[in-house]
């Protein structure tokens, strides 16, 4: 039986996408993979940037960087070519890239009514169509060969939509529904083996919240980040690692009859109703 377990969550040699890959938890879920054997490509814009942060890892496993944009389908296209070619075959895709935009974001000098389109087009392009364009095209080859896991990254303010950041809160909203669209679709129309799940992680510190959250000057929280830690049973924000074994359960055989979900990891900030 410990064998069997074993092997159900075992991704040695799996070949696995993930675009977002530079970011603060795409660099931990990139190395943490490689770290147990599977070979990852992190598609990325700037390959000098991914190909530093490669040379700090070490395993078992194969990494390289492939050139590619999520928002320009035939980069991603060549992209695939890539991929296909130095493994063989693509077991996964993590569509880790996202963000938002500080022109997006309503706040004392911009109010909802001034947001300029090309702010709101921006973060909707970004975490929607830079979710569905490397799924339509990485995706496709898993149709090929019959199976394949899709692990879209979502957010917690898909579920409660965060007060100022209401095109990242639509978004990853519509990130959510088509998660759920694309695992049945897969399944019915190609291969029940083909499963698209995704997960919601609540508040981790990143390049682009940090000093929303804590002061830059004193480290302390700031209102929100105190409002934050307030409405969160577990009393903290979530360290990058605290998503790895969700990460690899559903992208494992230990996921088979796992499809269409969205699974939270905030620390129980969902839960709690506060009272």
């Amino acid at each position: 039986m410990n064998l069997e377990l074993h092997k159900l969550n075992d991704l040695t040699g799996c070949s696995i996408v993930i675009t977002g890959g530079t970011g603060v938890l795409g660099r931990v879920i990139t190395e943490a993979l490689v770290g147990c054997g599977a070979n990852v490509a992190v598609l990325a814009r700037d390959r000098e940037k991914a190909t530093d942060l490669l040379s700090k890892m070490s395993g078992p496993g194969k990494a390289i960087v492939v050139t590619g944009d999520v928002l320009q389908k035939e980069t991603l296209e060549r992209a695939a070519e890539v991929v296909t070619s130095e493994f063989g075959r693509l077991d996964c895709l993590i569509n880790g890239a996202g963000g938002n935009h500080p022109r997006a974001t309503t706040g004392p000098e911009l109010s909802f009514f001034d947001i300029p389109e090309e702010a709101l087009r921006f973060v909707f392009d970004l975490n929607l169509q830079g979710t569905i364009l490397p799924s339509q095209v990485f995706g496709k080859r898993m149709t090929e060969q019959g199976e394949g896991a899709i692990l879209n990254i979502s957010s917690m303010s898909a579920f409660r939509p965060l007060t100022r950041v209401l095109s990242y809160s639509a978004a990853k909203a519509a990130v959510n529904s088509f998660t759920q669209w694309l695992a049945v679709h897969l399944a019915q129309e190609y291969s029940p083996r083909i499963r698209v799940n995704a997960i919601a992680p609540g508040f981790f510190l990143t390049e682009q919240n940090r000093f929303l959250l804590t002061s830059k000057e004193t480290g302390e929280l700031t209102a929100r980040g105190r409002s934050i830690i307030d409405h969160t049973p577990m009393r903290r924000f979530g360290e990058p690692e605290d998503l790895l074994s969700t990460v690899f359960w559903l992208l494992s055989p230990a996921s088979s009859f796992v499809t269409g979900v969205v699974v939270p990891v905030d620390g129980g900030f969902s839960a709690f109703g506060g009272v």
